[in-house]
């Protein structure tokens, strides 16, 4: 019997929450696989209305924090919930994905130490909704793979906004895992230990994907798995809060990885943020300085 660990982040959208659970419960999970279902409420007050729908379902735990701890500290609690529990898979996936009911059972078969799946759009979330023909909504890809620039210090998704043909439909070593729905092994936690929280708020998979991948674990994107994206569902792309995580920690990632004359581009480019930039963007350059990690200044 394979135990796996299911980790879903909720802050403050219940509905959209449940409609993840919902998908969860409909997909066939493969024979031999017990699951169990750790739900982290990262709401700092809790409307109590989750706590009460999540009584109709079977095997998922709560776990209620009070306080943002982020996305990566809210999902290090339900990793070590489920590390407590003995799981040897653990699937971390963001409260805005609906899945396939065979995402599972392709992940699984992959045997790999990180699998990510082929992720879409959901319907009506595409960033450039006027582009589509009515029959291609639903089919438009935000990830198949991830690439990383490391002159820029950026990442890449493969075949974002393209419509599926086809082209992204082999399974392929990846240089990140995008965490909105990813597989990992126990053994990747037990040797590089779990999500970094100084991100909080993203850059922390590319994080634990370098990570993983210094530490010589495989991730593979594995496209007959396949779910779709409430893109900014959770987080708000585009918003203050949004250039200030991205800013700030594609910094703390670019000082802590990159080679030195990365850095120095880094180190001149913020300083044009300080001048230029949006304000979101400065205060993300300013708290990286002054070293504020973590939730950091912002919220």
């Amino acid at each position: 019997m394979i135990k796996l660990c299911t980790v879903i982040l909720e802050y403050q959208n219940p509905k959209m929450t449940l409609e993840t659970i919902e998908s969860l419960e409909k997909a066939r999970l493969p024979e031999g696989v017990k699951q169990q279902i750790v739900v982290v409420d990262n709401s700092p007050v809790p409307d109590g209305s989750l706590k009460k729908a999540l009584k109709k379902f079977k095997n998922i735990k709560l776990i209620t924090t009070l306080q943002n701890t982020g996305f990566a500290g809210g999902n290090n609690l339900g990793i070590k919930r489920g590390l407590k529990w003995g799981a040897e898979y653990f699937l971390l996936i963001n409260n805005d994905v609906v899945v396939d009911r065979q995402f599972l059972h392709h992940l699984l078969a992959a045997k790999a130490d990180l699998a990510v799946p082929k992720i879409y759009f959901a319907k009506g979330y595409e960033y450039h909704k006027d582009r589509y023909q009515a029959d291609e909504l639903g089919k438009v890809i935000w990830y198949a793979g991830g690439q990383f620039d490391w002159k820029e210090v950026f990442g890449r998704h493969r075949g974002v906004d393209e419509v599926d043909t086809g082209r992204y439909d082999q399974t392929k070593a990846v240089d990140f895992a995008n965490f909105c729905c990813v597989l990992i092994k126990k053994e990747v936690f037990a040797k590089i230990g779990l999500l970094d929280p100084d991100y909080f708020l993203y850059w922390e998979d590319a994080d634990f994907s370098h990570r993983a991948q210094l530490a010589g674990f495989k991730q593979v994107f594995v496209p007959q798995s396949k779910v779709w994206h409430k893109s900014s569902g959770s987080s708000g792309s585009g918003s203050q809060l949004h250039d200030y995580y991205i800013t700030r920690n594609r910094l703390v990632f670019g000082f802590k990885y990159a080679v030195w004359r990365t850095k120095l581009a880094l180190l001149r480019q913020s300083f044009r943020q300080l001048l230029t930039g949006r304000p979101g963007e400065r205060k993300g350059v300013i708290d990286f300085y002054l070293h504020r990690l973590g939730k950091g200044s912002f919220i």
